[in-house]
């Protein structure tokens, strides 16, 4: 009995995303939980399971645009030992993931040479040489079962299977003994739809639905709120010298390293609790005030940003909040965050300070209402009591929605910030 292998519902307003990859290869055996594929949304980025033990055939390739439901595999029942991949071409058509036959450069001038090669047209010559996918690979639609030059530009773009190459039965002069298929034994990687200009000048490739929909949120905040931002700036000794002093206890009790962005967190709270303008959002014509602090950390991934949110840290110690910052940045960087974890914000925090950033001014996370970026810590000269001294300072940026938040509600929450931060004790009492 064969089971379907379908994309999971991830959300009620994800409909679709991006089969991204194989983790597995048609033909294997796999058992009951065993992540087959990861799966990219504008949200999030999941992984596929085996609902039983089997034997897997794939017939949706990675790269490939899905809808929720739709079936990309089947697992026939049966024993979970070790089963050989199919050989056939048959089964090497429906390969997991396009398995692209890169041509050495030799190779590639096989193309210009006469015999089967000479039927290859000089527009699929040309893409071949630029790019190196083998022609051989791929089923032809031109008469003949040619390969045509839509054939290549819909194989490098993702949209058509490219096929793997036999080794013996299917090797032609255009494909040789290196070009076969990838190696049971380890995962199927898709290819990147990366398409090199003629002199190798640039590239491109689709954007990913993660980052299409991050490009949608960015314009939106720019063109549908009247987005200002405020400076200020902080010195962090007195945090710095709390962290030293304790940082090496709290390690011990916790299990876990204090942090700046507790500190921020838990003072942005209690500014809002002074600037309750700042936690609210416009609805429509109404103006919504929240009454709780779920607040959003920025986490910078390898597809994009994401700000999976801290709930509740109002009531949350300094070593829950990191804890919890700690294994939100972890599971969003290894693709495993949830999607509810990213939903239901109502502030958020942004630190490219990480990077080395001195100065910025974040775009708001619609439909939030502010947002605050902190900075990297420099040493500079300032004046205290009349006279010049050396402290390390970081710049604070709120960027804000002016509708609903004027300047002087946004000024005073920096502020306030600032003075949390340079009397941290206050944060312990609440004052």
């Amino acid at each position: 009995m064969a089971v379907d292998v379908k994309i999971p519902p991830m959300g009620e307003s994800i409909t679709g995303g991006l089969l991204a990859a194989w983790l597995v290869q048609s033909g294997d055996a796999v058992r009951k939980g065993q992540p087959l594929f990861s799966y990219e949304t504008d949200k999030v980025t999941s992984e596929g399971t085996a609902e039983i033990d089997g034997q897997l055939t794939i017939a949706v390739p990675a790269g490939t645009e899905v809808l929720v439901g739709q079936i990309v595999a089947s697992i026939e029942a049966g024993a979970a030992g070790s089963v050989p991949a199919p050989s056939s071409p048959a089964v090497a058509s429906v390969a997991p993931a396009p398995v692209v036959a890169r041509l050495a450069k030799t190779e590639v001038n096989i193309l210009n040479k006469s015999g089967p090669a000479a039927e290859i047209s000089p527009a699929v010559r040309r893409i071949a040489a630029e790019t190196g996918l083998n022609p051989a690979a791929l089923e032809g639609s031109g008469k003949a079962g040619r390969v045509t030059k839509g054939d290549m530009l819909a194989a490098l773009a993702g949209q058509s299977p490219i096929l793997a190459v036999d080794s013996s039965a299917s090797r032609t002069a255009a494909a040789p003994a290196s070009v076969g298929v990838a190696s049971a034994s380890a995962p199927v990687v898709p290819v990147a739809a990366v398409i090199p200009s003629r002199d190798g000048r640039t590239s491109r490739k689709k954007m990913s639905p993660l980052r299409r929909k991050i490009a949608e949120r960015l314009v939106q905040a720019k063109s549908e709120t009247a987005m200002l931002t405020t400076f200020n700036e902080v010195n962090m000794a007195p945090v710095m010298e709390l962290r030293k002093r304790h940082g090496e206890e709290f390690l011990k009790k916790y299990g876990v390293k204090l942090g700046f962005m507790s500190f921020f967190v838990k003072a942005a709270v209690q500014a809002m609790k002074e600037v309750p303008a700042i936690n609210a959002q416009l609805d429509g014509e109404e103006i919504v005030e929240n009454h709780f602090y779920d607040i959003g950390v920025a986490v910078g991934t390898d597809k994009g940003l994401m700000v999976p949110v801290v709930r509740d840290c109002d009531q949350l110690s300094f070593a829950a909040i990191e804890k919890s910052i700690g294994d939100y940045g972890k599971r969003a960087r290894d693709g495993k965050i949830q999607l509810a974890e990213l939903q239901g914000g109502i502030f958020t925090i942004s630190n490219g300070g990480i990077y080395g950033s001195m100065l910025s001014t974040p775009i708001l996370n619609h439909p939030q209402a502010a947002i605050m970026g902190l900075h990297n810590i420099v040493e500079r000269p300032v004046a205290e009591n009349g006279q010049v001294v050396i402290r390390p300072i970081m710049y604070l940026a709120l960027s804000y929605d002016h509708r609903i938040i004027d300047g002087k509600e946004a000024v005073t929450f920096l502020v306030k910030v600032r003075q949390f931060i340079e009397d941290p004790q206050r944060l312990l009492f609440g004052v």
